[in-house]
């Protein structure tokens, strides 16, 4: 069995990918600010301090949304020291963003095994760093209030899962959009456009209604400030069939 993310590894897409990037429309959000190039850390923990802390900061419960890095460091009985890191997030000032990439680093012990885990004490986001992830987060808040609001966020697919693949969570539902986060410096690959679909099947056959809404598949690109849309009904149901079938199990 495996993650949404592994089993795309593990399949051949047809030739451009089961949907094109290009066939998402692509509508800029112009801010006037400009990030710095470099940062310290890895891409990686910065996508989840800014999807987690966007969630915090625009309302759910801070436990809640860094649900995955407290269970991480459960499973290497860091309980407390996360705790104490949980607890120094108290907004977008420096000192609660570098508790939040610390955080953060607990995720690996959960999503991937413990083998993978380095000690967060060592992550030390410098003021580029600390400054990009607040940028963008604050893209972010205003991206939600232009296309909110957000009617699930941080959800997993209980009822969704196959025999294939067992894992994956999803970052947030509007009324009528399935959205990812990205904070990568390129644009969109098919790689992120099948994430996409498989979460909406993985959706419409889990638990949770809202999925019954959903009608476009959308990205939000804060480092980029861009938005990506594309209407379901422009997806082939020859598309939908196979993917259902052959890539998760359905």
């Amino acid at each position: 069995m495996a993650s949404v993310t592994q089993r795309i590894k593990e399949i051949k897409q047809p030739r451009g990918g089961y949907i094109k990037p290009k066939e998402f429309t692509i509508i800029s959000l112009e801010d006037g600010v400009d990030l710095y190039s470099d940062e310290n850390i890895h891409s990686s923990l910065i996508g989840l301090v800014v999807d987690y802390m966007t969630r915090y900061t625009a309302g759910t419960p801070i436990d809640e949304a860094f649900r995955i890095s407290l269970l991480g460091a459960s499973l290497i009985k860091e309980d407390d020291y996360a705790k104490k890191l949980l607890k120094g997030i108290k907004g977008l000032d420096d000192s609660s963003i570098s508790n939040a990439c610390k955080l953060v680093g607990y995720d690996v012990c959960f999503r991937a095994g413990v083998i993978g885990y380095k000690p967060v004490q060592d992550i030390e986001a410098d003021s580029n760093t600390i400054s990009n992830i607040r940028n963008m987060i604050k893209r972010s808040l205003e991206f939600m209030e232009k296309y909110g609001p957000v009617t699930k966020d941080g959800f997993t697919f209980a009822g969704g899962y196959t025999d294939i693949v067992s894992s994956g969570d999803g970052d947030f539902l509007t009324e009528t959009t399935l959205w990812d986060f990205k904070v990568s410096n390129k644009a969109p690959t098919n790689a992120h456009t099948l994430q996409l679909l498989m979460y909406y099947l993985m959706g419409i056959h889990s638990i949770h209604e809202e999925f019954q809404t959903i009608k476009s598949l959308g990205i939000f690109n804060p480092r980029l400030n861009n938005v990506y849309l594309l209407e379901m009904s422009c997806i082939s149901p020859e598309i939908i069939e196979e993917v259902s079938s052959k890539v998760i199990g359905y």
